[in-house]
């Protein structure tokens, strides 16, 4: 499995650890390189060193669930009546999009995504979070991990 389809991945997987915690919604960026990859996410407040340690348990939870990860194509207006706003992140899909790819890990995470996924969370691996930063003037949570063997 390619590095980067595992690292990506385990994007979502992170986001959703971040959401169940902290209930943050909106990713305002992500990047992947390798195995080490960063997502950033709106949020109101630096969190705490126990709510940054449960992200990071949650998300090998997750992963040690070895869950099913659903990749669906589906038509746009479709899955904005099945998951709402949910699909979306802060970085707005153009109008003439009509057909979607959409994540889904059902209870943890969905989103519109038009890269490649491993088809379980087992596949990813050991995700350790390397650094956190919290962005007050731009009210951004900046989380980065890597991929360990």
């Amino acid at each position: 499995m390619n590095i980067e389809t595992r690292t990506h991945t385990a994007l979502h997987i992170v986001k959703g650890a971040i959401g169940k915690t902290l209930g943050a919604k909106w990713t305002s960026s992500v990047w992947v390189e390798g195995n080490h990859g960063r997502i950033a996410v709106q949020y109101d407040r630096k969190p705490s060193n126990e709510e940054l340690e449960e992200i990071q348990i949650l998300t090998n939870k997750k992963i040690d669930e070895n869950a099913p990860i659903d990749v669906i194509n589906i038509d746009r207006k479709d899955a904005e009546k099945r998951w709402g706003d949910l699909i979306y992140d802060l970085f707005p899909l153009p109008e003439h999009i009509t057909e979607l790819t959409v994540f889904n890990l059902p209870g943890w995470n969905v989103n519109a995504c038009n890269k490649d996924h491993t088809s379980t969370t087992g596949e990813i691996g050991n995700v350790v979070i390397t650094k956190t930063r919290y962005r007050n003037n731009k009210r951004l949570l900046e989380v980065s991990f890597e991929l360990v063997e």
